[in-house]
């Protein structure tokens, strides 16, 4: 993939991976392209990359998701590639009543219906290019559920399969299908958890970045760092024994989460 001269459209651009994309393909001469609920974030990041183009988008929105589809392709009618990135992750406990089923589905309608969404909107778009792409980020919990994050979860094991099956159906065109699936990684999802994982267990931006990067250079189909292949491997072998391992966290986040409530 030819970044230097593609125009690249980042859902979620402001901050943890999705900053730090707008970082190392601004390094890389693409011109750049970002969405962000919070206008805030968004100028924020214009000071520090003075040469990207920033609009307000909401990607859980159907009418926001609209709304970018017409300005972006009005004014930047070169645009080949969409990266799919903007997402949440919540710690939930279904027991727990206290949330409203609107509220319990943000993740499904931000990282999943919200990745659909976008590709429903430029898919005809990208079908007029020479070359184009649109790479989804997903996780490595796309490929072993995450008991602490139960929707985070489906939402990503959803991306993964809707990425599977899109590439298949655009097989033989010009635009290419790719997923980028990012391990635990230190970033500001993180930071509204009462339980926070162990950084130790999570990798840094940038060198999850580099090996983005590094995959849509190659046309890369799955994009993952080593530590993803080893989880994926290991999740076809020992499958239980490293869910059950990754449940005790959900132990201990439901008797904070139980404590705050008294």
């Amino acid at each position: 993939m030819d970044l230097k001269n593609s125009t690249v459209l980042i859902t979620g651009g402001t901050s943890g991976i999705g900053l730090e994309l707008v970082k190392q393909l601004t390094e890389k001469g693409a011109q750049i392209i970002i969405t962000g609920r919070r206008l805030e974030a968004l100028n924020e990041t214009k000071k520090q990359f003075s040469n990207i183009h920033t609009f307000q988008s909401d990607a859980g929105s159907p009418e926001d998701t609209r709304r970018l589809f017409e300005e972006v392709t009005r004014q930047f009618p070169d645009l080949n590639i969409i990266i799919n990135n903007a997402g949440e992750m919540r710690l939930i406990d279904m027991l727990d009543s206290s949330k409203s089923l609107e509220n319990l589905m943000r993740e499904i309608d931000i990282n999943l219906s919200g990745t659909i969404r976008m590709v429903h909107q430029f898919l005809p778009h990208l079908m007029e290019k020479q070359s184009a792409a649109i790479v989804n980020v997903s996780s490595a919990i796309a490929f072993l559920a995450y008991s602490s994050a139960p929707v985070y979860s489906a939402s990503k094991a959803g991306v993964h399969a809707f990425t599977m099956a899109l590439r298949l159906q655009l097989k033989g065109t010009n635009v290419k299908v790719l997923e980028f699936i990012p391990p635990g990684v230190n970033t500001n999802l993180q930071n509204e958890w009462i339980l926070q994982p162990n950084p130790r267990q999570m990798m840094d931006a940038d060198k999850v970045v580099q090996v983005a990067i590094k995959g849509l250079e190659k046309d890369t189909l799955e994009i993952m760092p080593v530590l993803v292949k080893i989880i994926r491997f290991l999740g076809h072998i020992i499958p239980k024994a490293l869910m059950n391992f990754g449940h005790r966290e959900f132990q201990r986040f439901r008797q904070l989460n139980n404590q705050l409530k008294t």
